[in-house]
């Protein structure tokens, strides 16, 4: 057995004996003539290609400038390990030794990477003729591989293993080495924010304690131009408009196990805004109505992004005016003696151009009508370049696809534009299964299986089964969000539910069927309608329980219809830094069944990062109320629980409640409401150990019952008491799922409430 390493493959490909014998070939002034051309020593190479690479005529003068060439061009074949060309009077001998075969392609010394992925990478095949050139162009590609995974200290090496029958082995033998981690990021011109606060920025990261289960600190090449994108957008964002990277240094330690890698930053000064103004230079088209919707203020911080809303507010009002060909022009004038920067809007009028066709590649599975339903443009409308890149947001925002590039040329003539929609698919349907766990709740097991995208059209379908300590859960849903061809999201949930209580004191089960559709009513509204029928029922009511519970035990079927109207700011996004959110729902049981109920929630919400980036503030308010009608009383199942809507109380842990029976039993109640206001911030440790802390306060109540009369015959207290809570939470997210830890206290309760000062949550799928 014969291995020959990878360098001396080079050095043979070198020195391959590609010669003529002294004294047997012309010199320059001569000439000869081979009236035969003999080839010797080829097996796998048929004779006809040997000559075709050769191409030395026969019997006509040839001199050495015409051998020499016909070498060069066997050399160049590659498939050939020697080559000799031998003179024999009026025959020329090609005398040549073919590169074996490659019988089989090994990898050894790889652990990190597994041989399939490898054997993708490479072009060097089993069955063909062995090539050292190529063998380490693959070589050469695997030590590429694993430096984009941080291991720059790999080494991998091309070696062949000689067999019978002119075979041989391909092995490449790889050194994966260590991890090249990011042992310091450091800045120079930073005067505004610390090197802390600027590593926070990047999407690359400093080598920290989590090393192990952080990758962003290994040296990827390609995420430094990302980099430095995301500190110039951090900058400007803040008022720095000059805002330049100069450099970026990267240097590697001797050991190559480390780097050392400086940005080198011009900040600039800071501006505000001065002057805002909106001119028209379109004839007929007055300006006023324009200039109404920009949200910038004199005095105000500059950032690009207000700038971008504010036009994108501006177009959608030429869209409304049916103006075509509108341009939103942002011209800014710097004073950096002032530090103002005035900005000016002018509308101007743009090329008269239209959409010629929409092309669409790249989709192997999705179909072309779920793509171009997200384009509000067809072919022959006027081309909108900001609804064009509106549209490929929203073909992005499918989850479809991991990658998906649209792109506009020159159609058949300067007036028309090609838009060009190219998308890479991946996969969309998941089989999971996940573990949580809650002190109040205990340990969950969920196995999920869903298809986001199935068979091409859009749509969604998923099975999920679930189980905890108190409760065992089945669910199928099935969406068409694009039903009878138009915005119109059709659904279908067919739904089981068991729960027993916290004290295994009684049992509920529910079994659920709700078809349903939605459709927008407004540019950030909607509106759904669905039905549901539902049998519920309430069993194993101990005889300790309340006898308001003893006396609603049974089955009883729900009828109802009912609707919900959301509206997000979010669904246009013109407001990058605040959400805001309001639903509003109805459900009225009675059209058939045993339910004679009306109920009504609200919700109303807002997420904000204005004050500062890096703290979000959420507020929340809701209420809710069921009213029974045609002398129906309301039970368990139809009244609201507490749920998790104050925290620093447990489930069940408020509300009205018989304290007559042994049970203590909790009964829910009619009427509930709630607000909550919640801080997350950074702490002070690095960002790429993934822990926020946040603050939080709450307060609310539950209360109303149709029937008060206790076990003892004394009426229940189901007035409305105010509880109230205050805690803070630590957010980590770890490479096992997301981990919440709540500590609170209750400040205002009933002696009868059962708290909860600590609370921790933990999600995963595996």
């Amino acid at each position: 057995m014969e291995r020959k390493l990878g360098k001396g493959a080079v050095a043979l490909m070198a020195s391959l004996a590609m010669t003529v014998p002294a004294g047997l070939m012309p010199t320059p002034a001569q000439a000869v003539v081979f009236n035969d051309i003999r080839v010797e020593g080829n097996n796998q190479i048929e004779t006809g290609a040997v000559l075709s690479y050769l191409d030395i005529p026969q019997g006509r003068d040839v001199g050495a400038g015409d051998i020499n060439a016909g070498l060069q061009r066997l050399q160049n074949s590659g498939l050939f390990e020697t080559v000799e060309l031998v003179p024999q009077g009026g025959t020329l001998v090609v005398r040549v030794s073919e590169y074996p075969i490659v019988n089989r392609i090994n990898f050894e010394g790889n652990r990190r990477i597994n041989d399939e992925r490898l054997a993708e990478i490479v072009k060097s095949q089993s069955r063909r003729v062995y090539q050292p050139s190529q063998a380490i162009a693959d070589a050469r590609t695997i030590a590429e591989v694993y430096a984009s995974e941080g291991r720059l200290a790999a080494r991998v090496d091309p070696k062949i293993i000689r067999r019978g029958n002119n075979n041989v082995d391909l092995v490449f033998e790889i050194k994966e080495g260590d991890v090249t981690e990011i042992e310091r990021l450091s800045f120079t011109g930073n005067r505004a924010f610390s090197d802390r606060r600027l590593r926070n920025v990047l999407q690359t990261k400093q080598a920290g304690l989590l090393r192990t289960f952080i990758r962003r600190d290994t040296f990827a090449p390609e995420r430094i131009s990302l980099d430095e994108q995301l500190l110039t957008d951090f900058y400007r964002s803040r008022g720095y408009a000059d805002f330049k990277v100069q450099g970026v240094a990267s240097e590697i330690a001797r050991e190559r196990d480390a780097f050392f890698i400086t940005f080198n930053i011009q900040e600039g000064p800071r501006y505000r805004f001065g002057n805002v103004t909106t001119v028209s230079e379109i004839p007929g088209v007055d300006a006023a109505a324009f200039a109404a919707q920009s949200r910038i203020k004199r005095g105000e911080v500059y950032n690009p992004s207000v700038i971008d809303v504010s036009i994108r507010r501006m177009e959608t009002i030429a869209i409304q005016q049916q103006l075509n060909f509108v341009n939103i022009e942002p011209r800014v004038t710097r004073n950096a003696q002032t530090g103002l920067l005035d900005l000016t809007f002018a509308l101007t009028r743009g090329q008269r151009v239209f959409v010629e066709r929409i092309d669409i590649e790249g989709n192997t599975t999705t179909l072309d009508e779920v793509i171009r339903r997200q384009f509000t443009t067809v072919e022959g409308d006027p081309f909108n370049a900001r609804e064009i890149r509106n549209s490929a947001e929203r073909v992005r925002a499918l989850g479809y696809f991991a990658d998906a590039q649209v792109n506009t040329r020159e159609g058949s003539d300067p007036s028309q534009v090609v838009v060009g929609v190219n998308v890479e698919e991946q996969p969309t349907g998941s089989l999971s299964f996940g573990a949580s766990y809650g002190v109040s709740s205990g340990v969950g097991l969920t196995a999920s299986l869903s298809e986001r995208n199935f068979l091409g059209r859009g749509q969604t379908v998923g099975v999920t089964i679930s189980t905890d300590s108190d409760d065992r859960e089945g669910d199928f849903t099935f969406i068409e969000p694009f039903f009878l061809g138009r915005d119109l999201k059709a659904g279908l949930n067919l739904n089981y539910t068991a729960s027993d209580d916290d004290d295994g004191d009684y049992n509920t089960r529910s079994l659920s069927f709700k078809p349903s559709l939605e459709f927008p009513v407004s540019d950030n509204g909607r509106l759904e309608v669905r039905y549901t029928i539902s049998e519920n029922k309430l069993d194993d009511v101990d005889e300790d329980s309340s006898q308001i519970l003893q006396d609603e035990a049974g089955t009883r079927l729900s009828s109802a219809l009912g609707y919900t109207y959301s509206w997000d700011s979010r669904r246009t996004g013109l407001d990058p830094l605040n959400a805001y959110r309001l639903r509003f729902s109805q459900d009225i049981a009675g059209a058939g069944g045993d339910t004679k109920t009306i109920e009504t929630s609200v919700l109303a919400g807002v997420e904000s990062t204005a004050w500062r980036d890096d703290v979000t503030l959420r507020a929340e308010v809701e209420a809710g109320a069921v009213y029974a009608y045609d002398d129906y009383d309301t039970w368990i199942i139809d009244r609201f629980g507490t749920g998790s809507r104050v925290r620093g109380f447990e489930s069940g842990g408020y509300g009205p409640r018989d304290i007559s029976a042994d049970n203590q039993d909790t009964l829910g109640g009619n009427y509930y409401w709630a607000a909550r206001a919640e801080a997350q911030f950074p702490i002070g440790l690095p960002e790429e150990y993934g822990i926020q802390g946040g603050l939080f306060a709450d307060v609310g109540s539950l209360w109303g019952l149709d029937n008060t009369v206790g076990t003892d015959g004394t009426e229940i207290d189901d007035d409305m008491y105010v509880r109230a809570a205050i805690g803070a939470s630590i957010y980590w997210t770890t490479p096992i799922g997301p981990l919440r830890f709540n500590f609170s206290h209750a400040v205002r309760k009933e002696d009868y409430d059962e708290v909860q000062n600590f609370d921790l949550t933990i999600q995963t799928t595996f």
